[in-house]
């Protein structure tokens, strides 16, 4: 069993940064992939960022240049860098990670992007 515990969502006005934090209870050396979703009430949870074991990466266009997935494995943690953020971006952002053909999901966090 896999936990994922985000942090790091809030309130930013349009242009600002936040970093998202997602902690895993087991090593993500070993997970097939880890990434980041998010949702809008009511609107189907959709892909932001996506690290496969072996580095790659993968990034919805709508965040392309703007987002950045990296991770620490030794913190056994996985972030999301957001700059010039807009108020689109508002959503909730959950951790996600493939360990084989187990998916895991965070609980989630908020991201507001208002002025």
């Amino acid at each position: 069993q896999v936990q994922l515990v985000e942090s790091g969502g809030g309130l930013v006005q349009p242009g600002g940064s936040l970093r998202l934090s997602c902690a895993a209870s087991g090593s993500i050396f070993s997970m097939t992939a880890m990434g980041w979703y998010r949702q809008v009430l009511e609107k189907q949870r959709e892909l932001v960022a996506t690290m496969l074991s072996g580095g790659s990466t993968n990034y919805a266009d709508s965040v392309i240049g703007r987002f950045t997935i990296s991770r620490d494995n030794a913190k056994n943690t996985v972030y999301l860098q957001m700059n010039s953020l807009k108020p689109e971006d508002t959503a909730v952002y959950y951790c996600h990670a493939l360990l084989g053909f187990h998916n895991y999901w965070g609980q989630g966090t908020q991201v507001t992007v208002s002025a």
